[in-house]
């Protein structure tokens, strides 16, 4: 078989493209992969909430469903800009992804009664 130089070329693009394609789809692979999925439920009644804490992996997909057993509470995480309201005798889901290691607070801010007050909590982002 005779080799030419365009053929050459065409084989030297093919090796060439290869080995920049290759590294990239290996490393890109393992980063790819979807977060884990973790799911609570928060009870909020006689202002409290139940569970107070809950934990969680860094990067870890977070559901929420807070649910209110009484009157209309509200759940706030600053950090994560997150303020849903809870209707008296409903719920309300969310989902975030967990961000850096720490521990995130949560309380009630409303402020029609002094007891949304009393009710902190905290979400537990532990590092990978």
């Amino acid at each position: 078989m005779r080799i030419t130089r365009r053929s050459l070329g065409l084989i030297l693009i093919g090796v060439g493209g290869a080995m920049v394609v290759r590294p990239l789809l290996a490393r890109g692979a393992g980063q790819d992969q979807a977060p884990n999925r973790r799911e609570f439920t928060i009870v909020a009644k006689d202002y409290q909430y139940s569970p107070t804490r809950i934990e969680v992996t860094q990067d870890d997909l977070v559901k929420l469903t807070i649910r209110s057993e009484d009157i209309a509470h509200s759940f706030t995480i600053d950090e994560y800009r997150i303020s849903k309201r809870v209707p008296a005798g409903g719920s309300t889901t969310f989902e975030f992804q967990a961000g850096r290691p720490s521990a995130f607070p949560f309380y009630c801010g409303l402020t029609g009664q002094p007891g949304h007050r009393t009710m902190p909590g905290a979400v537990v982002v532990r590092s990978k």
